[in-house]
């Protein structure tokens, strides 16, 4: 029939058949003109209508059969048309709106010259279209999200011209399951590029230009169960591969570059249970390489370069021991020599052949032992298998693993003995991989066993050792008998640490942020640690104010403080060693008072203490000035702890008035005011050249400890009391002409007002003493010392003491002063016969000498007689609280 003659035969048979039937039936009308397929689905009575008022237009597929373009117009009217396959036609382009709304579901363009897709040319059928195919065009380039197909399942675009796949290309095609990009000549795949296709299951993207396997490009194909690499370039796979594609159960890397598997090559796959790597160039397997791979059912590894077995093989499949065994028949294993090594290590192979019945193909003889060379396996006794020697050489020193500096050189050392005379070859691997071109020296030695055993020792020298230098390095040493491996020795190369920032030094305002920084490289890569002066108490990290970024290796401190200051040290430490380097931190702070200035009142002759407690940094100097103008310096002026103290002896009317403190540093300079107060003392004469410095203001606390010290005396007294008073009755009648004195020192006594820091320092002493104005009034001598308040005077050159002494009591403490009262001395006559000086150190309390002399004697010798009566009495009644000294 011809095709006219077809067509209006069946428009009669749909119009008989639309008035015959009339039901809402589902039926479903192919009709194929050559390379051109309509399909229809639509209700009985509407579809045959429409069929034979569309028939008239595919008369036009029939007289035109090289279609070039679709337009939306010629196909509006298929409104129930389900696949659409014009492949094999000359369509070059695809505009947007080629396609009407259709619920089309298959779409087949294969064999055209399509090389261009327009924006929006598929948007049309995004609601219906579940299979596209695209494959054998000339597509160059594929568009950004040109495929906003949410229903779509299956793609091709195999044979095409795509030689790179940007990232998010397949964005929008959600349900996608199937993706085939075969033959493209594909040489590189983005990172993303096949994001998106969160439901892919299947990816084909054989004979292609790809190099590597890298996690960019696999990125969000957490689905995907098959994947087919093969025929490509692939030389490498990244360690992190496979992160994104964890449930591929089929890998397919066959005919690629691949010449190492490295450890952990698959690790992730998990559910992998085919793996191809034929057709490859694999020389090395590292320990590991396959592990992770618990499900794996099959692996082929046909037609690579693998050249090493028996002790190498059990580290790359050491995790795979269940391999399912074959299931075809075993074939025949004949086994025909005469050159077994007898001892005792092949004791088990007769019993095993016979057990497996294997017996009727095996024709093996010895060849060692001498007793047994020659006789066969089977006629040999057990007890006869013994290793009596060792003709197979033995490892006796085993290669010991290294870890070495970059640039350095390393020397790996393995002996072996043996009784054979046969000749001994050596061979070093490293990886696995023969090193045919190593550095290596070997020697022979006889054992002093009655020269039965040779020693062989060999050594492989590494010079200037590299990165590409690390692995693990193997010793083989064979004879005839057969061969032994050593232990793997594994070379480990670092690079000593050094720093790319250094810490600098660093000087900021309290209150702002400090930024240190300190990073360094090596290998392995440095640790960073930092140390504040040389420890690890950071006082900024106890308050929550030092923050670390570990990333950058940078340390802040917020809101510093003066207890920031100090050198902060960043350490740099891998295996191959450490540095260190150090910045200082210097905080800088307006001066301040750290306590307030108060007024000062003292009596006329005492010690005033004016304080000048002052914080800064740097540190402020300090400087004085008395109402407003420069403070006059005499011989009872001193300063004391950087000028913080002014301590004014033997105060005076004229000292009273307004100072003040002003102290300045880089930042800045501040002032304070302090009221000195002068009042008169009835009781000591301002013209008095000696003033106890171990008095001041008194204080109700002085009562106190004046009662512990009389407790504790009094103890003391009670042991000794008796030989005492005994001792000074007859001193004193010997030594009654002797002059009391002391000996100067160079202390300053200092009043119980001084901070309690000074004395802490050391500043202050039991002993105390005063100061005396040298004739220049520029310098300053110190009085003698006293005890208790009992000051005494140095003798002038006539042995005479002719200054009063003013008195008082004192109790053992700094914290408070007693009413001064004055003894007065007189000149005493020097011994004609004893020139020798001595000393009476007295302590007198206070309530005793008030009032026992309210006079001052009118001759020194009423003075002397009253002091001695005065003193035996006291003696006697045991009323002194102190110790009497004798010096001769």
């Amino acid at each position: 029939f011809t095709t006219d003659y077809l067509i209006h035969y069946t428009i009669l048979i749909l119009n008989t058949a639309y008035y015959a039937m009339n039901s809402f039936i589902q039926i479903a009308f192919k009709i194929s003109f050559h390379n051109s397929t309509l399909i229809f689905t639509c209700g009985m009575f509407v579809c045959m209508q429409e069929i034979a008022d569309q028939l008239l237009f595919l008369c036009h597929f029939r007289s035109n059969n090289k279609i070039t373009s679709v337009a939306s117009e010629q196909l509006k009217h298929f409104t129930s048309l389900e696949t659409l396959d014009i492949g094999n036609n000359n369509i070059a382009e695809l505009k947007a709106g080629s396609f009407p709304p259709l619920p089309l579901k298959n779409l087949f363009l294969n064999n055209n010259r399509i090389s261009r897709l327009e924006l929006g040319c598929f948007d049309s059928l995004s609601s219906s279209l579940h299979v596209l195919k695209l494959s054998r065009n000339r597509l160059s380039n594929i568009p950004a999200k040109i495929f906003q197909l949410p229903n779509l399942q299956h793609l091709e675009l195999s044979r095409n011209r795509v030689r790179r796949i940007e990232g998010l290309t397949f964005q929008g095609l959600h349900a996608l399951r199937s993706l085939k990009m075969q033959r493209n000549g594909m040489s590189r795949l983005m990172d993303g590029a096949f994001w998106g296709l969160s439901n892919l299951e299947e990816l084909q993207l054989e004979y292609n230009n790809l190099t590597e396997v890298n996690k960019g490009w696999l990125y969000g194909l957490l689905t995907l169960q098959q994947l087919h690499l093969g025929h490509n370039a692939i030389s490498r796979i990244q360690p992190d591969a496979w992160e994104c594609c964890q449930k591929l159960n089929e890998l397919d890397l066959s005919s690629n570059h691949l010449a190492r598997l490295e450890e952990s090559s698959f690790m992730g796959l998990s559910l992998l249970d085919q793996l191809n790597i034929g057709n490859n160039r694999v020389s090395f397997i590292a320990d590991g390489a396959f592990r992770g791979l618990a499900r794996l059912q099959a692996l082929d590894l046909k037609n690579n370069e693998i050249s090493w077995t028996i002790e190498d093989m059990n580290g790359p499949f050491s995790s795979h021991n269940n391999f399912p065994s074959s299931s075809h028949p075993s074939p025949d294993r004949h086994l025909n020599t005469s050159s077994l090594l007898c001892d005792c290590q092949l004791k088990w192979f007769p019993q095993w052949v016979a057990e497996h019945t294997f017996l009727p193909l095996v024709n093996a003889s010895c060849a060692h032992p001498q007793m047994l060379k020659g006789k066969n396996v089977f006629v040999v006794s057990q007890e006869e298998f013994v290793c009596d020697d060792f003709p197979k050489p033995q490892i006796t020193l085993q290669p010991e693993t290294q870890s070495a500096i970059k640039g350095s050189n390393v020397t790996f050392v393995c002996s072996a003995a043996s009784s054979s005379d046969s000749p001994m070859t050596f061979a070093w691997k490293k990886d696995n991989e023969a090193l045919n071109d190593a550095e290596v020296y070997n020697q022979a030695h006889l054992r002093a066993q009655g020269g039965e055993v040779t020693e062989y020792t060999t050594t492989l020298q590494l010079r200037h050792v590299e990165f590409a230098s690390e692995g693990k390095y193997q010793c083989v040493i064979s004879n005839h008998f057969g061969s032994s491996y050593s232990s793997k020795a594994k070379l480990t190369v670092n690079i000593l640490p050094s720093f790319t920032k250094m810490p600098m030094d660093l000087t900021i305002r309290a209150g702002a942020t400090a930024r240190l920084e300190c990073a360094a490289v090596g290998h392995p890569s440095p640790q960073i640690a930092w140390q504040k002066d040389g420890g690890t108490d950071f006082p900024a990290a106890r308050e929550r104010r030092m923050h670390v970024m570990p990333e950058d290796n940078v340390i802040f401190i917020v809101d510093a403080k003066t207890e920031d200051i100090g050198v902060y040290s960043c350490t740099a430490q891998n295996t191959a060693g450490a540095i260190s380097a150090n910045a200082t931190l210097t905080v800088l702070e307006t001066p301040s008072f750290l306590r307030p200035l108060t007024d000062r009142t003292v009596a006329k002759g005492e010690t005033a203490v004016l304080q000048c407690i002052a914080g800064g940094s740097p540190p402020p100097k300090l400087n004085w000035t008395k109402d407003d103008n420069p403070l006059v310096v005499t011989e009872r002026h001193f300063f004391a702890a950087g000028n913080q103290l002014l301590i004014i002896v033997d105060a005076a009317k004229g000292d009273a008035g307004k100072y003040t403190c002003e102290m300045s540093n880089t930042l800045g300079t501040e002032r304070g005011n302090l009221r000195l107060s002068v009042l008169h003392n009835p009781n000591c004469d301002s013209s008095q050249g000696g003033l106890p410095l171990g008095s001041a203001v008194g204080s109700s606390d002085d009562d106190g400890w004046t009662t512990v010290g009389i407790v504790i005396i009094a103890v003391v007294c009670c042991v000794v009391g008796t030989s005492l008073v005994w001792v000074v009755i007859i001193y004193h009648t010997r030594r009654r002409n002797e002059d009391c004195s002391v000996t100067n020192t160079d202390e300053t006594n200092l009043p119980a007002d001084i901070p309690s820091y000074l004395s802490s320092q050391g500043t202050l002493a039991d002993r105390q003493e005063g100061y005396v104005p040298s004739e220049s009034g520029s310098s300053h001598q110190y009085m003698a010392p006293s005890i208790g308040g009992f000051y005494m005077q140095p003798k002038d050159l006539n042995g005479r003491t002719p200054r009063p002494i003013c008195i008082d009591s004192y109790s053992g403490t700094l914290t408070s002063s007693r009413k001064r009262e004055y003894l007065p001395t007189a000149s005493i006559l020097p011994d004609s016969y004893d020139h020798m000086g001595s000393s009476v150190l007295l302590q007198l309390p206070s309530r005793s000498l008030h009032g026992a002399i309210h006079q001052q004697a009118e001759t020194p010798q009423q003075a002397d007689n009253d002091n001695s009566k005065y003193i035996q009495s006291r003696l006697s009644s045991g009323g002194f609280m102190g110790r009497l000294t004798l010096l001769k």
